[in-house]
């Protein structure tokens, strides 16, 4: 149906906006960019294009921020809680509904981002950090193994510790990178992700790319209150979409 030029076109422009939501919020490219492919292309093969400008992403995102060995230090225990949850979630999707579980995930993101537009005050106490974090990241790899979306509860948990901004963005990087790397595993032994379209997905870097350095240039020109309301929006978006798309497959 659609014609070969047309068809590159749109992929491209797809993955530039999901890239620059990326760039802007530290997050949503997986969110923006398998919703709208799934209107061009098979979603299989949105998924497996999606692999590595997901993964690459992240690992930029990561290795790009100030505190690189100061995050990974910090956060150990989550990393290692992603490990574990992750090939569970994997193995949980065969059991259930993916689609009421984006819904109420996405449901949740929503709630969590107008809440944060709303401004109440949370924040997780020093003592509990370590072994706190080691729960998120079991929860985050169990939800991405499962869904593909490692937002929650990573996203709020990050905010909850107050970090700067770029913390935050490297922070969310940290998780994000480690999750896809876990999920890409899972699909190579699988038998998921093919090399036949590795090459596809390769080719979605450049314009994933250039969006996210977009909008890393429109998130520095930002103030920090306004990060922290564009954030926050981001979320309450994010979350209906994901929501509303999950609604339509049931």
């Amino acid at each position: 149906m659609w014609d070969q030029a047309l068809l590159i076109t749109a992929v491209s422009l797809i993955f530039i906006l999901a890239g620059f939501v990326k760039g802007v919020l530290g997050m949503g490219l997986p969110t923006v960019a398998i919703g709208i492919l799934g209107l061009v292309i098979a979603p299989v093969e949105a998924a497996a294009m999606l692999v590595l400008p997901s993964l690459v992403t992240n690992i930029w995102q990561l290795v790009a921020g100030p505190s690189f060995r100061q995050l990974s230090k910090r956060f150990m225990t989550l990393i290692v809680g992603i490990c574990l949850g992750t090939p569970i979630g994997v193995s949980f999707i065969v059991m259930g509904s993916v689609n009421l579980v984006s819904m109420g995930l996405g449901a949740v993101l929503a709630v969590y981002g107008l809440m944060g537009l709303l401004r109440p005050h949370y924040s997780v106490p020093g003592a509990w950090e370590k072994w706190l974090s080691a729960v998120i990241g079991f929860a985050t790899g169990i939800l991405m193994g499962a869904t593909g979306i490692s937002a929650l509860p990573a996203a709020p948990y990050f905010s909850a510790l107050n970090l700067r901004r770029e913390d935050m963005i490297q922070a969310l990087g940290l998780s994000f990178t480690v999750s896809s790397l876990m999920l890409a595993l899972g699909l190579l032994a699988s038998g998921t992700f093919q090399m036949a379209v590795a090459g596809s997905s390769l080719l979605a870097l450049i314009p994933a790319f250039a969006g996210m350095f977009l909008g890393q240039w429109v998130r520095d020109k930002l103030p920090q209150e306004a990060f922290r309301r564009c954030f926050f929006a981001g979320l309450v978006v994010l979350g209906i979409y994901m929501a509303a798309r999950a609604w339509q497959l049931v």
